[in-house]
């Protein structure tokens, strides 16, 4: 959609949702395939120059060849399967399978250490985890200590004890087994969120996602079409992955840019050119280390849109990508437990620093503290009622949380925003204790238990600090032991121990040692007094 305010406007107040009953992803997938089988679904290459391309049939067969083995492998409606892939055509074809056995995804990313893996097993209750051969002696570690019985490797060129091959499956399996039947209000997705206290949060979607996502997220942040080579940064393991590879590009019959390699630059800048990218979707880190470039102009590049999601993104990228490209980044906004709430419109004016306006459809209000809506120049919480479509429904047997999310009838996103004169909206803060950096969801928990689990360390608080590449970067106040004194070696050694003990992209990249943490009377840690310290003076733009 080119924006236009009023039919911006108009389709604000006249937006319905109309889900289809039988809805999936499956269904929908296979419908691009039956319609233009040799369109590339899917253009590959790593970071050693290594190519390949997936067909809309290929990945079809793919999924039906591997969806028929998980059930064989009794794989029923509604089970769970854990997922941990790499960027390879051949993690569609895994997702994209267990929803043709009627299982449900549970995205993990590849940096979990068995702990984190072990709690995600028993908190889904799957019993069978598909995984790539680098994190097999992780996964192998959690054998006894989780309900995960079936282990099917991945990208292993020869057998290991106790695996399946994956490939062995894709081989065997029959592309005309009889799929199950799957509806919109089917468990599609479990996807673990950080909070501010306790374990992550098992985070359900039903196949209705899906459809909200094109609804949304395809046609209000995107503008995508089926013409579109779009290429999203993120990886398997996140919600992202179900926003973009699979939530446009795939609901869209679009073509999709994977690149199984670490950011460079440089790099970027070639596959842009030679897959002829019309979409690019990254974080905003991505987006500050390509500013960093002398020179961002290259030959062949034809990049319409730039799309920007995780966290606010400032000023300077924006004007060195608006330099190269004459293109402007547009920022979007969602979580893992929705679709894209709040975006800046294909054609719409940007603000420098605005999220953009709210996307129709979902609901978007701004509340306070009591659940009272906000006028505009107040700042207020992004707010949706429980039963818009799109956000999350509910926490995978949970009902407790489920009572928590949704109490005083909103699901609050705990963002806190301003909306100036014109409705764009202005990020202001969280809320609550988590952290964002670097387009990651982090929370103080996670980071503090792994801190104090260290013999050096009686207390530790977690608290989001201000950083001109990342937004912002973990920052940790650790009480230290009797016995030990602060030193360069010791903060060394507990950001070691923090990798070692959850996935490392949680670990405090700045250490203060302290004698105390204040509290409140109850005896619970001010981490918000800690934070105001940090971003007194500093500038967000």
């Amino acid at each position: 959609m080119q924006y236009n305010k009023a039919l911006y406007q108009q389709e604000v107040e006249q937006f319905t949702w109309d889900i289809p009953a039988n809805y999936n992803i499956v269904d929908v997938v296979e419908g691009h395939a039956a319609r233009v089988p040799d369109k590339i679904a899917v253009l590959w290459e790593d970071d050693a120059g290594n190519e390949r391309q997936t067909t809309y049939a290929e990945l079809v067969e793919g999924m039906r060849r591997f969806g028929s083995s998980l059930i064989k492998l009794g794989v029923k409606k509604s089970d769970p399967v854990l997922h941990i892939l790499p960027r390879l055509p051949e993690a569609h074809m895994a997702q994209l399978g267990t929803f043709v056995a009627g299982g449900v995804a549970v995205p993990c990313s590849d940096m979990l250490k068995t702990k984190e893996i072990v709690y995600r097993s028993q908190a889904s209750g799957a019993k069978v985890i598909v995984a790539d051969v680098v994190t097999a002696d992780t996964v192998d570690a959690a054998r006894g200590d989780c309900p995960l019985e079936t282990f099917i490797l991945f990208g292993s060129d020869v057998p290991r004890e106790g695996w399946l091959r994956f490939e062995d499956l894709l081989a065997h399996g029959d592309p005309s087994v009889q799929k199950v039947a799957l509806t919109a209000n089917d468990p599609m997705t479990i996807n673990f969120t950080s909070g501010t206290t306790g374990n992550p949060k098992p985070v359900v979607h039903k196949h209705r996602w899906m459809y909200c996502h094109n609804r949304i997220t395809a046609r209000y942040w995107y503008g995508a079409t089926e013409d579109d080579v779009i290429w999203a940064t993120t990886a398997p393991g996140w919600a992202k992955w179900y926003w973009s590879p699979i939530g446009v590009s795939l609901t869209s019959g679009a073509t999709q840019l994977m690149y199984n390699g670490r950011f460079d630059g440089e790099r970027y800048l070639e596959l842009l050119a030679k897959y002829k990218v019309t979409k690019l979707c990254c974080t905003p880190t991505e987006y500050r280390l390509f500013a960093q470039l002398p020179d961002m102009a290259h030959p062949g590049i034809v990049l319409q849109d730039a799309l920007s999601a995780g966290e606010p993104l400032n000023v300077e990228p924006i004007q060195a990508f608006k330099r190269a490209f004459g293109v402007t980044i547009r920022d979007g906004y969602g979580q893992t437990e929705s679709v894209c709430l709040v975006c800046n419109l294909p054609g719409m004016q940007v603000k420098p620093g605005a999220m953009g306006l709210p996307t129709p459809g979902p609901g978007v209000t701004l509340i306070d503290g009591e659940g009272n809506p906000v006028g505009k120049g107040e700042v207020g919480e992004i707010a949706l009622r429980p039963d818009s479509p799109a956000i999350f429904d509910g926490y995978w047997n949970s009902p407790e949380l489920d009572k928590e999310a949704f109490s005083g009838g909103w699901y609050r996103t705990g963002d806190l925003v301003r909306m100036d004169e014109d409705g764009y909206l202005f990020f202001e803060g969280r809320a609550d204790d988590v952290i964002l950096t670097s387009g990651y969801r982090i929370g103080p928990f996670e980071v503090e238990d792994a801190l104090v689990s260290h013999r050096a360390v009686v207390e530790a608080a977690a608290v989001a600090s201000p950083h001109r590449e990342r937004g912002e970067i973990v920052k940790a106040f650790v009480v230290l032991a009797a016995g030990f004194e602060p030193s360069d070696a010791l903060t060394k050694e507990l950001q070691d121990h923090v990798k070692a003990e959850t996935a490392p992209y949680k670990y405090p990249r700045a250490i203060e040692y302290v004698t105390e943490l204040p509290k409140t009377t109850s005896g619970k840690i001010k981490r918000a007094e800690l934070k105001r310290k940090e971003w007194e003076g500093w500038d967000r733009g």
